[in-house]
């Protein structure tokens, strides 16, 4: 497979680097499974993140690699560190896919970077990015304006490009998986059931809230400043209601803030903290290690591949 071979990994599953959720204990414990873990550095301060692959480099033998959000004032000194170290995977999101790109390829580093949408699939891979991840807005975190969904996503973005692509958004299971590979993907990244895993670096109060999450629990808010998926808690109301009078993306920024994902994932004060969630929380039911998890989407994967040889109209 594409995905496996880019990476040197057994499986084509990718653990999204999530902000408070992915440190060193859960990336590598995802790369030990099989799979690529990824340090999540948007919440980290360049000594932090140092720290952080040190521990993973001695945690694990195998690949993994670290997030970078684009938007973060110290992104340089986070990019010069994760070449110091010897990270030879990055993904990058939230930003313009040309401004490092070039560098780390430079140096050695795969490059991939987190889109979703057309447009910025095309940028990515004019900047010449290994591969790109779509995420459709079924995914938590900060979502697409479109709110493209991840079916629609993929086969869109496939039609354009033929780089190595993995899907996001709304996999939780072996079974998304195999749909996901179905529509053109050659591999996956999977966010919230790695949040409520036990290595996960969230919060225990926000991995119970994720595992209480029904159908319709989470929702895009914050459209007019930056979309974002939430779970239901006493702050999303309080944004939803300024944002059914109206308020503009002053009055929002003013509302949320600042350490308020921080607040609610990494600290668990569930009342007042941002609690960024995938649709998928709805099908997580327990806080698993990340071993069992990895065991059970392959499971789930084959399950699904075999009964599909089947399928005849």
């Amino acid at each position: 497979m594409k995905i496996t071979s880019l990476f040197n990994i057994k499986y084509p599953i990718i653990q999204g680097g999530m902000i408070w959720c992915s440190g060193w204990e859960l990336a590598s414990a995802v790369s030990n499974a099989g799979g690529l873990g990824l340090i999540g550095a948007g919440s980290m301060h360049p000594e932090t993140l140092e720290i952080h692959i040190k521990k993973c480099k001695a945690a694990t033998n195998k690949p993994f690699g670290v997030n970078v959000p684009l938007l973060y004032p110290q992104t340089d000194e986070l990019m010069e560190i994760i070449v110091k170290e010897g990270v030879r995977i990055v993904f990058t999101s939230a930003g313009n896919p040309k401004k490092y790109t070039g560098w780390l390829k430079e140096k050695g580093v795969t490059v991939v970077h987190v889109v979703a949408n057309k447009k910025f699939a095309l940028k990515a891979a004019e900047a010449g990015v290994d591969a790109i991840v779509a995420e459709g807005f079924e995914a938590g975190g900060h979502n697409g304006y479109e709110e493209t969904t991840t079916m629609v996503m993929i086969p869109m973005i496939r039609e354009i490009t033929n780089i190595p692509l993995i899907a996001a958004g709304g996999i939780a299971s072996g079974k998304a998986m195999a749909a996901a590979m179905a529509l053109g993907a050659d591999g996956v990244q999977i966010g919230s059931l790695f949040a409520a895993s036990k290595e996960s670096s969230a919060h225990d109060n926000f991995k119970q809230k994720i595992v209480e999450a029904v159908d319709g629990s989470t929702h895009l808010a914050l459209k007019k400043l930056v979309p974002v998926r939430l779970i239901e808690n006493p702050f999303y109301h309080k944004v939803a209601e300024a944002e059914v009078k109206g308020a503009d993306k002053t009055i929002l920024a003013e509302l949320l803030g600042k350490g308020r994902a921080k607040k609610g994932m990494f600290e668990g004060d569930i009342e007042n903290g941002e609690l960024e969630i995938g649709q998928t929380s709805v099908m997580i039911h327990d806080i698993k290690p990340v071993a069992q998890i990895m065991n059970e989407l392959v499971a789930d994967f084959n399950q699904t591949t075999k009964k599909m040889k089947d399928w005849r109209l």
